[in-house]
């Protein structure tokens, strides 16, 4: 199976055989999602876009950017917090990311390392850190360390797409047997839905 004279992805050519998932699809094969070249601000990115629209946290991203010099994890944990606030950060969100550098620039998380972990041991390294739960977690798994086989079942859009697609079936057995890709397929669902999270 190719688009366009290319080979398809592994993942999108093996999740075909699900009839459901085959006409989504249709549409060809994903991007390839590489892990983010700085961990670091990924999950600071994931942490600001938490309910919020793509368009307002890319705008919010943007300050943030420029006021700490691409997210330097110094600036952010010396930053006032209501300097941050007023780059449009809720006050919770600056908890967050002061808490996540101050433990960047401690040691606590060693972010250059965090790829040698299972997935697991990441969402356990995490989510002590006031803010972060497990959704956050995951997607940073997928859209920080590009990891290929995860799902997360607290994300609203994503169980919406299985009530949809799979009605009255196991949704837990469903996105196990997409496994090593369940990635690519929830990327898949976030397209139907025409929704990527704001990461």
């Amino acid at each position: 199976m190719t688009l366009s004279g290319a080979p398809l992805p592994d993942a999108h050519r093996e999740l075909a055989h699900d009839p459901a998932l085959l006409p989504l699809l249709g549409a060809g094969p994903l991007a390839h999602l590489p892990p983010a070249a700085d961990p670091f601000a990924s999950l600071i990115r994931s942490v600001n876009g938490q309910q919020l629209s793509v368009a307002a946290a890319a705008a919010i991203a943007g300050r943030l950017a420029a006021a700490t010099e691409n997210f330097s994890p110094a600036l952010i944990a010396s930053a006032r917090p209501e300097d941050l606030r007023g780059l449009g950060l809720s006050w919770a969100k600056v908890r967050t990311v002061q808490a996540i550098a101050a433990a960047a620039q401690s040691g606590e998380i060693d972010f250059a390392h965090l790829a040698e972990l299972s997935d697991e041991a990441v969402i356990r390294a995490l989510i002590p850190l006031p803010g972060i739960g497990r959704w956050t977690a995951e997607m940073f798994l997928i859209f920080g360390l590009g990891r290929p086989d995860v799902f997360s079942f607290g994300d609203l859009a994503l169980r919406k797409a299985l009530e949809k697609h799979y009605p009255g079936q196991d949704h837990a057995a469903t996105v196990q047997s997409w496994s090593p890709h369940r990635s690519y397929a929830a990327r898949l669902l976030w397209r139907t839905f025409h929704v990527t999270p704001a990461v």
